[in-house]
């Protein structure tokens, strides 16, 4: 077999296995993702026009093996991915980028102004798992997002990072509306103090 043939035959193994993850047996789904993690970069462009498919389920694994093989080319696909329908799309999506780590800082940080709450929110999460620095002072922006999501994302990440610029946001995070962010910044304070 010749190296065209070949390239041919793993571009068709890639588009069965993109296929497979809508199967209807998690396990299967499971064990396509992880031969699409083996192939790794060779994977990547045809995963990252999977993450637009039409199915949940290919768009979903799509971005976690794109997370997982983290190759810095798909960060603008995981980014739109955090406006997906489909809230555990999304998820993966941030999740996704939270493993890109640096080369997804400063796209995720001009996400934080995106109109969408369930977008900023994603984008502070996938920014807290990084833990970079630079995103210190966006996240304390986001502290005053109207969304407790983003808000308790933003808290949380500014905890994770572990900058002592986040100690101030968070003890006035002690009186938000939500819980969720009091409980978030009462735990970081405990730790950065």
């Amino acid at each position: 077999m010749n190296t065209g043939d070949m390239k041919m035959e793993r571009e068709a193994n890639i588009e069965r296995l993109i296929q497979t993850l809508k199967d209807e047996d998690e396990l299967v789904q499971t064990q396509a993702m992880g031969l699409l993690e083996e192939i790794g970069e060779p994977a990547v462009d045809k995963l990252m026009v999977a993450a637009d498919d039409d199915d949940k389920d290919i768009r979903r694994g799509s971005v976690r093996v794109l997370g997982i093989i983290a190759d810095p080319a798909a960060v603008d696909v995981l980014i739109e991915s955090l406006n997906d329908p489909n809230k555990w799309v999304r998820r993966e999506a941030s999740t996704a980028l939270g493993n890109m780590g640096d080369p997804a800082v400063d796209p995720l940080i001009e996400t934080l102004k995106n109109e969408d709450w369930r977008v900023r929110g994603g984008a502070a999460w996938a920014l807290g798992k990084i833990a970079n620095k630079k995103a210190v002072e966006p996240l304390i922006a986001a502290m005053d997002d109207e969304s407790g999501f983003v808000r308790g994302g933003a808290a949380w990440a500014l905890g994770n990072i572990g900058d002592e610029r986040g100690i101030e946001p968070l003890k006035k995070a002690l009186n938000d509306k939500s819980s969720y962010v009091r409980r978030v910044a009462e735990k970081f304070l405990d730790k950065l103090q």
